[in-house]
């Protein structure tokens, strides 16, 4: 993992596209400025995993799904 230390202003660059910079620093928490293609999704971690988790469970039901059809016509 590399770890920068920025202040309030300043920013990094990932790529020729994305800018990540430092808005404001209160408290324990730090406020962050995205700019990033309309392309790129970008989600607090937690969100992330959510929807990575929903969309596991989703692939989980239509695989069983396609199984219950597969079955299904076997049987006739």
């Amino acid at each position: 993992m590399l770890v920068l230390t920025r202040k309030t202003n300043e920013a990094i660059q990932i790529g020729v596209d994305i800018e990540i910079k430092v808005i404001a620093v209160e408290g324990d928490q730090v406020k962050l400025g995205i700019s990033a293609p309309k392309s790129v999704e970008i989600h607090r971690k937690e969100i992330y995993l959510d929807i990575k988790e929903q969309n596991n469970e989703a692939a989980n039901i239509s695989a069983d799904i396609l199984k219950l059809l597969k079955n299904t016509g076997e049987n006739r």
